[in-house]
């Protein structure tokens, strides 16, 4: 399969790895994200740790059982702050693209 290419009006499609490097702004976007993101990923990993190490006592299965399933939540952000980040290098790139019809006609 070939790579995919820019498109001819100059917007990527989503998920292309060039995406980041196309300004600063969504470098600036990307670190924000993958920032987010590593956060989130560690938060969901501390809470299935302790929701283990809680259901060693009976008596803490509710909390256990809650750290499970905010642990679960966060694991499901990571997918959707992917996707928010190629819909901002989207927007960003409708941006850029307006701005440079804007310095073409005068």
């Amino acid at each position: 399969m070939p790579k995919q290419q820019q498109k001819e009006d100059g917007m990527h499609h989503l998920f292309d790895p060039r995406g980041s490097q196309r300004s600063s702004a969504h470098e600036q976007v990307y670190a924000t994200i993958e920032v987010i993101y590593t956060v989130v990923d560690f938060g969901a990993a501390g809470l299935f740790i302790i929701g283990s190490a809680l259901f060693f006592s009976p008596e803490a299965k509710a909390p256990a059982l809650w750290c499970f399933l905010i642990g679960s939540i966060c694991f499901a952000l990571k997918p959707s702050l992917r996707l928010i980040r190629q819909f901002r290098y989207l927007k960003l790139d409708k941006i850029d693209k307006l701005a440079q019809e804007e310095k073409t006609r005068g």
